[in-house]
């Protein structure tokens, strides 16, 4: 029914189902884990009314197990890429799987997918930094460039009474620097690929 990858590794396709309604996948070496796709294979779709939460467990510095939600995957929605490298030293969350003596190793973290009613899945709230950014790393460069652009410029501006006049040097208002920063940034938005054009 479920399917796991990491980059890099083959896909896991045969999770080992620890009770009627919960399935475990392990990573092994999973400090060197990034992201995590969780997907359904298209063979057995969830009941009607029902999807599934996704978990990522580690064991903590005293081999207890830690659980945080990461998302979900539904009927509607048969995939999801999860974020998991900044979650290891966070603290773990309500989950389904307390009652489970699930073995531990150090160097092995588990994927949890637990069967629920969609309407449980929607009160629940995943741990913050597990999404991945809908945002591509071009624009998110880009963006992040145009911040560190105008916080630089905008540190030098003095005022008119300040100004010591030097006719070598050209200045530039501020006040056109923040109106290129605000076009450039709606232009970005509409259009992330604007400049080629």
């Amino acid at each position: 029914m479920f399917g796991c990858l990491v980059a890099g590794r083959l896909v896991q396709a045969a999770p080992q189902q620890v009770a009627e309604d919960k399935f475990v996948f392990d990573l092994p070496d999973y400090e060197n884990i990034n992201h995590v796709v969780v997907f359904m294979l298209g063979t057995v779709p969830f009941p009607e009314g029902m999807g599934g939460s996704v978990y990522f467990c580690y064991p903590d510095q005293s081999g207890m197990a830690v659980w945080q939600l990461l998302g979900f995957v539904t009927n509607e929605k048969p995939s999801a890429i999860f974020k998991i490298s900044g979650l290891k030293s966070g603290k773990g969350s309500q989950h389904p799987f307390g009652a489970m003596n699930l073995p531990q190793t150090p160097t092995v973290a588990q994927i949890g997918i637990s069967v629920e009613l969609l309407e449980n899945l929607a009160q629940q709230t995943p741990v913050a930094n597990a999404a991945v950014s809908s945002v591509d790393s071009f624009t998110e460069f880009t963006q992040k460039m145009l911040d560190n652009f105008y916080n630089f410029a905008s540190s030098f501006a003095v005022t008119q009474a300040q100004m010591t006049p030097n006719p070598s040097e050209a200045f530039i208002p501020a006040n056109v620097v923040l109106k290129w920063y605000e076009n450039f940034q709606r232009r970005l938005t509409q259009n992330p690929l604007f400049w080629k054009t």
